[in-house]
C-alpha cells in the first residue's frame, strides 16, 4: 500500500501512516494535472491540500485509487461526484483548524477597526500617524456571521467574549451558542452588521453571493471579512464599494485566483487600497492546526484501509466499522440498482461461505456493502470470491481485508 502526500502536509501524517506499515511519500508542491497523471499510477492513496485540482480527467486516468484525503476543510478541489461513481471516498478535516481560522477573524476585526494595516505600513515608511479619527473599539458592535458551522459558531463564542453582539444566517437551522441570534435571511443580517464575516463552502449557491447588490445593503462604514472561499465575493464590486467609502475596509484570506506556490506572484485589484488586509490563505496555517489536520485525515485513512470505515467521507455512504477476528472482510462498491445484494449473496452462497456480519449503505448513485465471512469450510478462496463480485455488471470496486 503506497500513499502520496502532497503540498507539504504535516509530517505527523506520514509518521502515523508509516507506523501502520504503509509506504508514504511526502512532496512539498501541488503537482499539475500532467504530473498527477504521471505519478499516481504508483500510489493507492492520495493526500492533498487546497492547491491541487483533482478533476475528472485525473480520476478517470487513476481508477485504482482507493481513497483521497483533503488535509483541510474544503473539498471543492476534488470532483466529488466522479470520485463517488468510481468508488473513491473523499475524507477531509472539518474540525481541526476551526480555532486557528476563528482567531484570525477576531484579529482582523480589531485590525480593521483600528486601521492597523495602514498605520503599520506608514510607521515602517517613517511616517507617524497618531490619530483617533476612524479608529474604534469592537466592543458593542454587531458581528454578522454568514454560515454558522464549525468555524462560524466558534467565531461567535470568541466574539461575545470581546463584547460584540452576534447575529448569524445559515441555510440550515442551527442552534445558537451563547447570546447569538439567528436572522431569517442574508439581507436582514447585512442591514444590522458592523462586521460581516463569511463562513460558507464553495457551492453554486455561494458563488458571487456578495455582489454590488448585497454589498450596498451593508451599513455604511462597515467591514467585510472572508476566510471561506475566494469565489464568494465579486472582487470588482468590493473594490468599488471600498473606493466609494461605503465599505470602510476588508480582510480577505482567500481569492478567486491564487498562486499555486510561494514562488508565484500574487495579483489582486484590492492591492494598494486603504484599510485592506490581504493574507495568503493562512486561516488554517498554524502549526497546531496542521498537526491536528494531519492526525485527523491520517486516522480516516487508517480506519478505511484497515477496516473499511467510511464515516466522515463527504461523498460516500457512511459506514462505521470495527476490527473483527477470524473473518475475511470483503468491501464492495456497486451501482445502486435493485437485485445487487441478492446477486452478491448468491456468490457467497455458491462458495458455501458463512456470513458473520453484513453492512450496507447507499446513496443515489452507489451502494457500499461490507461483508465479514468465515471461509474455513468455503469452496472458494477470498480472492476467488472477490473475482466473483467483480464479475457483476454492477460492480465498481471490490477489496479484501484479512
Amino acid at each position: 500500500m503506497r500513499i502520496l502526500l502532497t503540498e507539504n502536509i504535516h509530517e505527523i501524517a506520514k509518521q502515523k501512516l508509516t507506523e501502520e506499515g504503509y509506504k508514504v511519500d511526502l512532496i512539498t508542491h501541488a503537482p499539475s494535472e500532467e504530473e498527477y497523471n504521471k505519478i499516481l499510477k504508483n500510489y493507492d492513496v492520495l493526500g492533498i491540500r487546497s492547491k491541487s485540482e483533482i478533476n475528472e480527467n485525473i480520476l478517470q486516468n487513476n481508477p485504482h485509487l482507493l481513497t483521497i484525503g483533503a488535509f483541510c476543510i474544503g473539498t471543492n478541489q476534488v470532483n466529488l461526484h466522479k470520485a463517488n461513481t468510481m468508488g473513491i471516498p473523499v475524507f477531509n478535516a472539518p474540525h481541526s483548524n476551526t480555532r486557528s481560522v476563528a482567531e484570525l477573524v477576531l484579529a482582523e476585526m480589531v485590525a480593521l477597526s483600528r486601521q492597523l494595516g495602514d498605520r503599520n505600513t506608514l510607521a515602517h515608511q517613517g511616517e507617524w500617524m497618531k490619530s483617533a479619527e476612524g479608529s474604534k473599539e469592537v466592543r458593542g458592535k454587531t458581528l454578522g456571521l454568514v454560515g454558522y458551522g464549525h468555524i462560524g459558531s466558534q467565531v461567535s463564542v470568541l466574539a461575545e467574549a470581546f463584547g460584540l453582539k452576534v447575529v448569524f444566517y445559515d441555510v440550515v437551522k442551527k442552534l445558537p451558542l451563547g447570546n447569538a441570534q439567528s436572522k431569517n435571511n442574508l439581507d436582514d443580517l447585512l442591514k444590522v452588521s458592523d462586521f460581516v464575516s463569511l463562513h460558507v463552502p464553495e457551492t453554486p449557491s455561494t458563488m458571487n453571493m456578495m455582489t454590488e447588490k448585497q454589498i450596498s445593503k451593508m451599513k455604511k462604514g462597515s467591514f467585510i471579512i472572508n476566510a471561506s472561499r475566494g469565489t464568494v465575493i465579486k472582487i470588482d464590486d468590493l473594490v468599488a464599494a471600498l473606493k466609494s467609502g461605503h465599505i470602510a475596509g476588508c480582510a480577505l484570506d482567500v481569492f478567486p485566483e491564487e498562486p499555486a506556490s510561494n514562488k508565484e506572484k500574487f495579483k489582486s485589484p484590492l492591492q494598494g487600497l486603504k484599510n485592506v488586509i490581504l493574507t495568503p490563505h493562512i486561516g488554517g496555517s498554524t502549526e497546531e492546526a496542521q498537526y491536528a489536520i494531519g492526525l485527523e485525515v491520517a486516522e480516516s485513512f487508517r480506519k478505511f484501509l484497515k477496516y473499511g470505515t467510511t464515516a466522515g467521507a463527504v461523498n460516500f455512504p457512511n459506514v462505521e466499522l470495527n476490527a473483527k477476528e477470524n473473518v475475511t472482510r470483503i468491501m464492495n462498491v456497486h451501482l445502486n440498482e435493485p437485485g445487487v445484494l441478492g446477486e452478491l449473496n448468491g456468490f457467497i452462497s455458491e462458495a458455501q461461505a458463512n456470513i458473520q456480519g453484513q453492512y450496507l449503505s447507499t446513496d443515489n448513485e452507489i451502494g457500499y456493502l461490507v461483508t465479514d465471512l468465515e471461509l474455513d469450510q468455503s469452496k472458494m478462496s477470498a480472492q476467488d470470491l472477490a473475482y466473483k463480485f467483480e464479475s457483476s455488471k454492477r460492480n465498481i470496486k471490490t477489496r479484501i481485508v484479512f
